[in-house]
């Protein structure tokens, strides 16, 4: 059982490292970016989604 715990400490401390490690993957304005663009998609299909769903639904003839 120690030597598990002591382990998966040596796993999650390298990982710990490697995510500090400034040079590795995008910054976090990069990610900023990137989640407002994709923010932005999703809203932009969200909107065409509810104004095609509205126009059908608003199209139903309920013989009022």
């Amino acid at each position: 059982m120690l030597h598990s715990l002591q382990l998966l400490t040596l796993f999650l401390g390298a990982r710990l490292d490697r995510a500090r490690d400034d040079e590795r993957g995008a910054s976090a304005v990069e990610w900023v970016i990137i989640t407002a663009l994709l923010v932005g998609i999703a809203a932009a299909v969200g909107a065409i989604l509810l104004n095609t769903i509205e126009d059908g639904a608003n199209s139903i003839d309920l013989g009022i």
